[in-house]
């Protein structure tokens, strides 16, 4: 029964009598947080003049985390800015400074990135926590400091952005779990199914116009593969739901080819420091990783976390070992690029509309956190490698592609929630057996609980 409203004058009458009298009596009075008190700026995509290094990127300073920060070069001047998603009407920011604060700044906004406009400057700042009520709009909101106040660069903890419009999408939460976090991903475990002279990415529907490719995951790959087709073909993983397929330029030594045996290792992991805010990938995204023209160089420094390839005690090596310990096997492992432009699905290099983060974070050109993969491929072959070699020509040219094609997006987004957002080390059901307290995503019949 709704109270009448002589009822709600008497509870309002109340309410205020004790707040006046909590305040009368010298007490603090807390109020419970609102959804607005959450800044449009939040986990929003992020850029600076310069990082200190990894882990001190400018999406530290967006995470909503006091416990982070980001750090610049320590040189005058320099700026960090945050791409609200959509133009907003801007009404406040929060700084908060760690020890090393601007002395003299800016506050300014733009509707392009890169025509700006002052809304607040100061040139005695004395740091710690600021507050500054603004008036104008933007979709960019950035910090330009222009005069240091000590001798390290500028560092912000958090840098907050109030007002109303911006981007319609909310960004994952963090989770509030209190386990350890050690880990952020989940196994594809997909074995051999063919070896063809194809590639539907490179060479779309021209069969035998590629060198020669080894295939995992999907049964039906072959040069006119399409994103309808792979839905419809049948896999060799063990969770049923991915039909996506795998590719890699074939192993041999000598004129011998060397099939990978078992289950290949694909996993799933979190590419950015904000693991929680990584999500699944669209229907059809595809990409190519690596290059089969790579220097050694190039292999070596790709931007993307490199293994190389492993065998017995070696480790790290650039290109196929020459030897290997008789009974051992050649490993390789290369991570891909994880932030995606949001919008191209591909790009005339099957690269572009991908890209690696940036000191932990995605790049405000490609906002959206997929999972990372990072293919761990076991081929048989030991003794003498001197005669060891790829379809593709030296190690140092191993690239591989991807082609999404879950059946069932709800199980790929449970996977990437319970097992990457969660912090967890899962098998292909979503299950880690180091943290059995936190169940599994799926079944044993890899379906939804």
């Amino acid at each position: 029964m709704q109270p009448s409203r002589r009822t709600v004058r008497f509870r309002l009458g109340l309410v205020a009598a004790t707040i006046t009298a909590l305040v009368a009596a010298g007490l603090t009075i807390i109020t419970p947080a609102l959804a607005a008190d959450t800044p449009l700026s939040q986990n929003r995509p992020a850029t600076a003049s310069s990082s200190q290094g990894a882990g001190y990127g400018a999406g530290a300073a967006f995470d909503g985390d006091n416990g982070t920060r980001w750090s610049s070069a320590s040189a005058d001047p320099q700026w960090i800015q945050v791409d609200l998603g959509a133009t907003a009407t801007l009404s406040q920011v929060v700084l908060r400074w760690e020890g090393a604060y601007a002395k003299a700044y800016k506050i300014q906004a733009s509707t392009n990135g890169t025509t700006w406009t002052d809304l607040y400057s100061t040139t005695n700042s004395t740091g710690g926590t600021q507050t500054h009520t603004l008036t104008g709009t933007g979709r960019y909101v950035r910090m330009h400091g222009t005069t240091r106040a000590t001798g390290y660069g500028y560092s912000l903890w958090e840098f907050q952005v109030y007002g109303t419009g911006g981007a319609t999408t909310t960004p994952r939460p963090k989770p509030t779990f209190t386990d350890e976090v050690t880990h952020h991903e989940f196994q594809a475990n997909c074995s051999w199914t063919a070896n063809r002279p194809d590639d539907p990415i490179v060479y779309p529907g021209l069969p035998g116009a590629s060198h020669m490719h080894t295939f995992v995951g999907n049964r039906t790959t072959n040069a006119n593969s399409t994103a309808s087709s792979l839905l419809g073909g049948g896999t060799s993983c063990t969770n049923p739901h991915d039909r996506s397929a795998y590719w890699f330029p074939s192993f041999y030594k000598g004129d011998q080819l060397v099939q990978p045996v078992g289950d290949q290792v694909i996993y799933y992991k979190s590419g950015i420091l904000n693991y929680w805010q990584v999500q699944p990938f669209p229907q059809g995204l595809r990409f190519v990783v690596g290059s089969p023209t790579a220097t050694l160089a190039e292999f070596r420094d790709s931007p993307g976390a490199v293994e190389g390839f492993e065998c017995g005690d070696l480790s790290r090596s650039w290109d196929i070992p020459t030897s290997c310990v008789p009974g051992s096997q050649v490993n390789v492992r290369y991570q891909a690029p994880s932030c995606w432009d949001g919008v191209n699905l591909d790009s005339p290099d099957h690269k572009r509309h991908m890209s690696y983060p940036e000191n932990g974070y995605c790049p405000p050109s490609h906002p959206v956190a997929v999972p990372m993969l990072e293919f761990k491929i076991a081929f048989p072959a030991s003794g003498d490698l001197s005669q060891a070699r790829l379809a593709s020509g030296r190690g140092y040219t191993w690239h591989y592609d991807f082609f999404n094609a879950w059946d069932d997006p709800a199980i790929l987004d449970a996977l990437v929630t319970h097992c990457i957002n969660g912090g967890l080390q899962c098998n292909p059901r979503g299950y880690d057996l180091y943290k059995p307290h936190r169940g599994a995503a799926l079944t044993e019949n890899f379906e939804l609980p």
